[in-house]
C-alpha cells in the first residue's frame, strides 16, 4: 500500500454530493488542508493572485464543530463577499477556539470547474487524531 504524505487532501467518491478527506500532523494543519480541499472541489486558481487578507475567530467547541465552523465560513464568505481563500493558516486560540488567517482572491478572478458547495453536512462527519496525526472527512452539499 502506498504511504500518504504527512499533509494533504483528496476528494473521495460519493453518491450525490462531494466528499473530501484531509490530514496533517496536527489539528490546525488538518483544518487548513480541509479548507484547501473544499475550494479545490470547484475552483481552478491558475493565474489567481491574492487581493486581500482576512482573519476570523471560531469560538471554542468540540473538534468536529471547529472544523465545520471554518468550512461554513468559507462558504459564507464566498456567497456574501465573493471571496475565496488562496492560502489558509490556522492557529489554536487562547480560549480553545481557532484563529484563521487567509490570503484571498475574488470569485471573479477564478474559474469554476465543479459544483459549488452550499453547506457542510454533519452526516458521516469525522475529525480527530489518528495514528499519523489528525484526519477528517466531510461531505459537502452541492
Amino acid at each position: 500500500m502506498e504511504r500518504r504524505p504527512p499533509r494533504g487532501h483528496r476528494m473521495v467518491p460519493h453518491t450525490a454530493d462531494v466528499r473530501i478527506e484531509a490530514w496533517a500532523p496536527d489539528r490546525e494543519g488538518c483544518v487548513a488542508e480541509a479548507v484547501t480541499a473544499l475550494v479545490d472541489t470547484f475552483v481552478d486558481f491558475t493565474g489567481a493572485v491574492s487581493e486581500a487578507t482576512g482573519e476570523f475567530h471560531v469560538p471554542p467547541g468540540d473538534d468536529p464543530d471547529l472544523l465545520v465552523g471554518v468550512l461554513d465560513e468559507v462558504i459564507f464568505r464566498m456567497e456574501t463577499e465573493g471571496e475565496l481563500p488562496l492560502s489558509t493558516e490556522v492557529r489554536a486560540a487562547d480560549d480553545g477556539g481557532l484563529t484563521v488567517r487567509w490570503r484571498t482572491t475574488g470569485t471573479d478572478a477564478v474559474e469554476l470547474v465543479g459544483a459549488v458547495p452550499k453547506a457542510v453536512s454533519l452526516h458521516e462527519l469525522r475529525f480527530g487524531p489518528d495514528g499519523d496525526g489528525w484526519s477528517g472527512a466531510v461531505t459537502l452539499d452541492v
